[in-house]
This record gives structure tokens, C-alpha cells and sequence, in this order.
């Protein structure tokens, strides 16, 4: 076998468990759907209803900008910080393992100075709130959807380990170097800690350099949960559409499980994994299969189609290309 072979297995093994995955929620969702009603229930999203999915959704991406902006000490400029989201977003729109993340670092790099590092770090402290949020969303939200009385107190004492999650994350950024000489300790003990897990806290650690003023963290963490407040009003704008009178806790539901849903591997841009989450999500609320499958092929083309055109347009701003990104992602994979 010669090098060149190698290295295609190697890499077609690596895209193959998102692909699988992405496979079995495409064949579930085929196999759930009636087509035959499919075109009328895509019809009963209005212009109106995706035209406030639209603005809504650009009032999203430019809180994150805000908050992108804050988290790397005010540096980049507010538009900078807004193309490198749609970039990233693009490229995960393209490509697996999200390499999105990594090229939205890379070119925020190039256009502002800054190590791509710095910048990769502040998106894992975005990521990590992110979940905190989604998890605190979706156990305030369930006994709700499930009518479970009894799973109040239990989602009551999760959302407070979730709060306490985010004082740590306070409290290591303002303990970093003592944080850091704990974990060197422990990474050289176990050869598998020093290789995967090390890296990855060192890694968290210079990104949170910011969090150590309190008002900076408080003005991260708030920005992050306006985005959400925001981005819940997209997915409760496209429910009014199959259901006029759905409560607003059906949009942070929805939002919560589909956050954590496309969180796991699947082929780019969450194809598959994403439609599923949205038809596990409001069949438990009681919307039939077809109807839940209208509203996520829409809401998922608003947002491939947005962030794509709006990434797109950054990168030729940028005077770069999608291959261009593309092969420099790899070289960088290939020499880490």
C-alpha cells in the first residue's frame, strides 16, 4: 500500500462515523415522513414567518460578533468578528469535523493579528457556554414536555450544577496557573491524559484569560444568553407557523434538544442529525412527523443559506477561497 492510499484510508475512516451517523437519522427520518403532505405543510410557513426567521437570525449572528469582540479583549473589529462567524459557519457547512471552528480562528488570525490559537480558545469558551445553556434549557423545558411532575426537582438541581459549572469556569480562569501545574502533574502520570487531555485544558486555559475580570465574564456570559434568547425566538416564529397558539417554552425545548442533538459527529453541515433532532423534538410535543420535517427542512435552509452567503461573502472580502481555507486546515492538522 503505498502512502498516498494510506493516507485516503486514514481520512475516509476519520469522515466515516459522522457519515454513518448522518445515514441512519436520514433513513429514520425518510422512513417517519409522509411525502405525499410534505408540500402542503412547507406551504404553510408565510413570508412573513421566514422573513422573521431571517432578521431574527442576523440579529444572532451579530450578538456573537458582540460577544466574539469582548472575548478577545476588544481587538477585532465588530465586522471582522461578524465574517469570521459566517466563515467558520460556512465551513462547517462544507466540511466534517467541525472545521469551521478552526478556519473561523485561522482567518480572525490573519485579518487582526492575532495568534489563531487565542482566537480558537475564546470559541471553545463560547462552545462550553453554549452547552451549559443548551443543558440548562432543555432540563427546564422537559418536565414540561413529558408532564412529569416528579422531574421538576431533579431538572431544579441539574440547572444548579450547571450554574456551579459556570463559577468553576470563573474561578479556573482566575486560578489558571495553579489550574495549569495541576494538570501538567496529572498528564505526566498517564501517557493517554499528557497526549489528549493536557493539551485540550492548556488549550481552554489561555482562552480564558478574559474571564478573569468578573465584569467582562458577566458581560460574555450575558451576551451569550441574549444570543440564545434570540436565536429561541427563530425557532418559535417557525412553530407559529404549524401551531398559532404553541407556548414559548416549545421554542426553548426545540432549541435545546436540537443544540445538543447536532452536537454529536455527522456529515457537514449536521445533514441528517439536524432534521432528526427537530422531529424527535416537536413529536414530543405532539406535532405530527410531516409537519415537524417541513419546519426543519425550512429552518435549516434558512440557516445554511444565510450563513453561506454571508460567509461567502466574507471570504471574498477577505480575498480568499473555500480551497484555499481548505488546504491550509489540512496543513495544520498534518503538522499538530
Amino acid at each position: 500500500m503505498t502512502a498516498s492510499s494510506g493516507s485516503f484510508w486514514k481520512k475516509t475512516l476519520r469522515w466515516l462515523p459522522g457519515a454513518l451517523i448522518s445515514l441512519v437519522a436520514i433513513f429514520f427520518v425518510l422512513k417517519l415522513a409522509q411525502w405525499e403532505d410534505l408540500g402542503p405543510a412547507l406551504q404553510r410557513f408565510s413570508f412573513l414567518h421566514i422573513a422573521g426567521m431571517v432578521v431574527l437570525t442576523l440579529l444572532f449572528l451579530g450578538i456573537r460578533a458582540v460577544a466574539s469582540r469582548v472575548m478577545l479583549q476588544g481587538i477585532p473589529k465588530l465586522s471582522d468578528a461578524f465574517w469570521a462567524i459566517n466563515q467558520g459557519y460556512l465551513l462547517n457547512n462544507l466540511f466534517p469535523f467541525r472545521l469551521g471552528e478552526i478556519g473561523r480562528a485561522v482567518l480572525l488570525g490573519q485579518k487582526t493579528g492575532l495568534p489563531a490559537a487565542r482566537v480558537l480558545s475564546s470559541v471553545i469558551i463560547e462552545r462550553a457556554l453554549d452547552i451549559a445553556v443548551a443543558a440548562s434549557m432543555l432540563l427546564a423545558t422537559l418536565p414540561l414536555a413529558l408532564e412529569m411532575d416528579w422531574a421538576k426537582p431533579v431538572a431544579i438541581l441539574m440547572l444548579a450544577l450547571v450554574l456551579a459549572g459556570l463559577a468553576g469556569l470563573y474561578f479556573m480562569a482566575r486560578n489558571s496557573d495553579r489550574v495549569s501545574t495541576w494538570i501538567e502533574k496529572f498528564g505526566s502520570r498517564w501517557q493517554w491524559a499528557g497526549k489528549w487531555v493536557t493539551p485540550q485544558v492548556r488549550s481552554l486555559l489561555t482562552g480564558m484569560a478574559p474571564l478573569t475580570d468578573l465584569r467582562r465574564f458577566l458581560t460574555i456570559v450575558g451576551l451569550i444568553l441574549l444570543s440564545w434568547a434570540v436565536v429561541f425566538f427563530v425557532y418559535y416564529v417557525g412553530l407559529l407557523a404549524l401551531m398559532p397558539s404553541a407556548p414559548l417554552w416549545w421554542g426553548l425545548f426545540t432549541d435545546a434538544v436540537l443544540a445538543l442533538g447536532i452536537a454529536i459527529p455527522s456529515a457537514p453541515a449536521s445533514i441528517g442529525t439536524f432534521e432528526a433532532a427537530i422531529l424527535g423534538a416537536l413529536s414530543i410535543l405532539g406535532i405530527d412527523q410531516t409537519s415537524a420535517l417541513a419546519y426543519g427542512i425550512t429552518v435549516h435552509f434558512i440557516q445554511i443559506a444565510l450563513t453561506g452567503a454571508l460567509g461567502m461573502i466574507g471570504l471574498v472580502r477577505q480575498g480568499g477561497s473555500v480551497t484555499g481555507i481548505f488546504r491550509e486546515l489540512q496543513d495544520r492538522k498534518s503538522a499538530a
